[in-house]
C-alpha cells in the first residue's frame, strides 16, 4: 500500500509569528516597529525565535510608556525619553519577576530599535546609550553525564504513542547528541538533507552554514525512522514530521523530554538543548580542542565555547576530591 503524501512539502514556516502583536503608540511608531522587524527578518536574517523575542520586548516597552506617560508614545516622545524613563521600565520588569537575562535581552532589543530609528532619521535618543546592561551571573551549560545521555537514548523510544514516533524521537535525539545540533537546526532539515555519509551541512544562526561529522549510528537510526514513517516525504519536506505528516512542533519534543525526565529521574535541566551541551562537554572531556568544538557548534566567538571548560573543570574537581587520598583526611 502506498504511503500517504505528507501534508506539507514546502519549506517550514515558524510556529509563531509577531503579526498579531499590537504596539502601543501612534501610527508612526507602529510603522517604525514593523519596519524594524522587517529589517531584522530580511536584512539581518535573525532567527524567528529572536525576532519573536525582540518584538515582544518592544511591545512591552511601548505598553509601559503608554501607562507611564498617560498617552500612546510618538516618535517625539521616544526622542525625549531620559535615562530615568528607561530605568523605570527595567525596575517594573524586575518587579514583574523578569529574570536578569531576559532584562538584558530586552535592553538589547531597545538599543537595536533606537539605532534603527536613528539610522532611518526618524528620531535620536542619546539616553539609551548610557544604560548599563544588567550584570548576569556566569552561566555554565547544564550537560548530562555520559550515562544519563546513554539512558536517554535507550529510553526515549519507549515513551512514544506509536512505534514510528518512537523511532523518530530516537533519531532526533541521537542527531542532537551525536552532532551537537540545536533543536531548531535539526527540525529545519529537509528529507533531502537527511545524513547518509560522513558529514552533514547545517544552517545555523544568522543563516550561517557549517559542516559537522556524522557518526554511523546517527545515519542508522535516521534510516530506521524513515523506513517506518507512515508518510511519504517529498525531498523538500521536513525530515522530522508530526503525527499528521506536517512539520514536527518543537513543543512535542519538549514534552517527550519532560516525560523522559520523569521516567529516568533526570533534573529539570535535561532538555533537548542539554544534549547539545553534552555533545560539547563530552568531546572536551575526551580531549577535543576548543577551536574544533567551536566550529562544530557553530559559535561565532570562542568565548562562547569556553564556557564548556568550566563544565569540564567542575567534573575534574569532583573526580579529584573523590579519588585523591588527601581529600579523605
Amino acid at each position: 500500500m502506498a504511503r500517504p503524501a505528507a501534508r506539507l512539502s514546502g519549506p517550514r514556516q515558524p510556529q509563531r509569528t509577531v503579526a498579531s502583536l499590537a504596539f502601543a503608540g501612534d501610527a508612526a511608531v507602529g510603522q517604525a516597529a514593523a519596519a524594524w522587524l522587517d529589517w531584522l527578518t530580511h536584512e539581518k536574517r535573525a532567527s524567528p525565535h529572536s525576532i519573536d523575542g525582540y518584538a515582544r520586548d518592544l511591545a512591552a516597552f511601548l505598553a509601559f510608556l503608554q501607562a507611564h506617560r498617560g498617552e500612546p508614545p510618538g516618535l517625539d516622545a521616544l526622542a525625549a525619553l531620559s535615562a530615568s524613563d528607561f530605568r523605570a521600565y527595567l525596575a517594573q520588569r524586575f518587579d514583574d519577576g523578569l529574570a536578569r537575562s531576559s532584562a538584558a535581552r530586552g535592553l538589547s532589543a531597545l538599543r537595536g530599535f533606537f539605532r534603527f530609528l536613528d539610522r532611518r532619521g526618524l528620531c535620536s535618543n542619546a539616553a539609551i546609550a548610557t544604560m548599563r546592561t544588567p550584570r548576569l551571573p556566569k552561566s555554565v551549560p547544564k550537560a548530562l553525564s555520559e550515562d544519563e545521555a546513554a539512558q536517554s537514548l535507550e529510553t526515549i523510544e519507549e515513551l512514544a504513542l506509536k512505534p514510528w514516533m518512537g523511532k523518530r524521537d530516537l533519531a532526533l535525539l541521537t542527531l542532537l547528541y551525536g552532532c551537537g545540533l540545536r533543536l531548531g537546526e535539526a527540525l529545519a532539515l529537509t528529507r533531502a538533507e537527511a545524513p547518509h555519509g560522513d558529514a552533514l551541512r547545517v544552517t545555523g544562526k544568522g543563516n550561517k552554514q557549517r559542516v559537522v561529522p556524522v557518526l554511523p549510528i546517527v545515519c542508522e537510526v535516521i534510516d530506521d525512522y524513515l523506513a517506518h514513517c507512515p508518510w511519504r516525504l517529498a525531498p523538500d519536506a521536513p525530515l522530522f514530521v508530526g503525527a499528521r505528516g506536517g512539520p514536527l512542533n518543537p513543543g512535542v519534543v519538549q514534552r517527550q523530554m519532560r516525560r523522559l525526565r520523569g521516567a529516568l529521574g533526570l533534573p529539570e535541566t535535561a532538555t533537548p538543548h542539554a544534549l547539545r551541551h553534552s555533545f560539547a562537554t563530552h568531546l572536551l572531556g575526551s580531549g577535543g580542542d576548543l577551536r574544533s568544538i567551536q566550529e562544530l557548534l557553530g559559535h561565532a566567538s570562542l568565548s562562547t565555547t569556553q564556557r564548556y571548560t568550566a563544565v569540564d573543570s567542575a567534573r575534574l574537581i569532583e573526580v579529584h576530591r573523590a579519588a585523591h587520598p588527601r581529600a579523605r583526611t
